[in-house]
């Protein structure tokens, strides 16, 4: 699992991009949340996720909040 924070949400769209640990720019949809509205998001949120590449670069998926214990 990777950690990153919310960097950025086009809420038209639905879709948002995370700035993860290593500094890379990630992109998610919303269909890739777990556990958390798109429309509750905030920017600078911490999240967790998985990683994959596509042809178009970075992609989240099972993204969701890290919980702050």
């Amino acid at each position: 699992m990777h950690t990153g924070k919310i960097k950025k949400l086009i809420l038209e769209k639905g879709f948002g991009f995370i700035a993860d640990d290593d500094g890379n720019e990630v992109f998610f949809h919303k269909n890739s949340l777990v556990g958390i509205e798109f429309s509750n998001l905030a920017g600078g949120e911490d999240v967790q996720f998985e990683v994959g590449k596509t042809p178009k670069g970075l992609n989240a998926s099972n993204v969701s909040l890290v919980s702050k214990d």
